[in-house]
């Protein structure tokens, strides 16, 4: 138990440095390409934090452990909304812009259901991978376009003619590839070795592959958007704090499942279980985004704090259904009578009573 345990830190470890090696030399080396900064954000981020979930969910496909695959995937989209998002708007109160509102987070509840529709027969096939990734290129193709189009009315910028010290510190493109070689190798290796944790974790406690990826390698995996988007928070870069979020989602929804169900001998395996209850319960977490964005257009303190408790909550129910105690459908019972209707009616009067002096969205909150 404890060389597993040792084996699953030092993979999570290679999985954060890598991801970070990755994210730095792919930056350098589009700012080096002069590459625009909206093209970075879309491409650079969203791989970067969601490289951690794409390198455990194929080496996970490739190795016949599809459930870890699809639960990694599913459970990073659970944990990146209602933990993730849940700390930073305990932290502080997030404004969330108005494209993010009608336009990313639409689209990460449309993939969320998409991902039910593919999986009713029991697999995603690699045709439905092949779709997902497509849905990706056309989303990143749209984004940029509209990014574009949001930054025309803006006047050029003067050429500013930059000092030795500053011109220093870009990073030469050979050294930019360097990092990203290293960053691909780390998280290679951390993944291999994070899913032969699993695995054991898996056999060891008597959970299903299922349930080790949802509550241990999601959490694992998410933790570059943890930090990310905390550390945004912090320093009061809300807005990038909240759609490092959603891209993480549609990535992972797109990307690391779509390559997944591509790469897997026979398609994603999709058992009943995540069907019935995770797969749902990802749509659920992705739709509540939008009565909380829409309250205030803001993240409250106590809707962040609603956010943990949700998870709380999952996690528990996840681990009651692991250990097939009988306080189960007792449980079950008490969420589904109790605390659903109670938000709904927390919400509905959050909406009803949200100030009257927000102030309308003006054009420079399209972006």
């Amino acid at each position: 138990m404890a060389m597993q345990a040792l084996t699953f830190g030092i993979g999570v470890a290679f999985l954060i440095i890598g991801a970070d090696l990755l994210v730095r030399g792919g930056s350098g080396l589009a700012a080096a390409l002069r590459i625009t900064p909206v093209v970075i954000g879309l491409t650079v981020a969203a791989f970067g934090t969601g490289t951690p979930e794409l390198a455990v969910s194929v080496n996970a496909a490739l190795w016949g452990k599809p459930e870890i695959a699809l639960g990694n995937a599913v459970g990073s989209n659970i944990v990146n909304i209602l933990l993730v998002l849940g700390l930073a708007g305990v932290t502080t109160p997030m404004l969330v812009s108005r494209r993010l509102m009608w336009r990313d987070v639409p689209v990460m509840i449309g993939v969320s259901v998409l991902v039910l529709l593919l999986g009713l027969e029991g697999r995603i096939a690699r045709a439905g991978g092949l779709l997902m990734i497509g849905g990706f290129v056309a989303y990143t193709y749209w984004s940029v376009r509209e990014g574009r189009k949001g930054t025309a009315h803006l006047p050029a910028p003067r050429p500013v003619k930059r000092p030795d010290s500053e011109a220093k510190k870009s990073l030469p493109a050979v050294r930019c590839v360097l990092l990203i070689a290293v960053g691909l190798c780390m998280l290679a290796f951390g993944a291999r070795w994070v899913v032969t944790a699993a695995v054991a974790f898996a056999r060891l406690l008597k959970f299903s592959e299922l349930t080790i990826g949802l509550v241990i390698l999601a959490p694992s995996t998410s933790l570059p958007e943890i930090a990310t988007t905390v550390i945004a928070a912090l320093r009061k870069q809300k807005e990038i704090a909240i759609g490092n979020i959603v891209g993480s989602n549609i990535f992972n929804i797109l990307i690391v499942l779509g390559v997944a169900a591509v790469m897997a001998p026979r398609g994603l395996i999709v058992p009943p279980a995540a069907l019935r209850f995770d797969i749902p319960v990802m749509i659920a977490s992705a739709t509540v985004c939008l009565p909380i964005f829409i309250t205030g257009r803001e993240i409250a303190r106590w809707e962040g704090g609603l956010l943990l408790f949700y998870y709380a909550a999952y996690l528990l129910y996840l681990l009651i259904g692991a250990s097939h105690h009988e306080i189960l459908p007792a449980f079950s019972i008490a969420m589904m009578a109790f605390v659903m209707p109670l938000t709904v009616l927390a919400l509905l009067f959050s909406f009803l009573g949200r100030p009257k002096n927000v102030a309308p969205f003006k054009k420079s909150d399209r972006d």
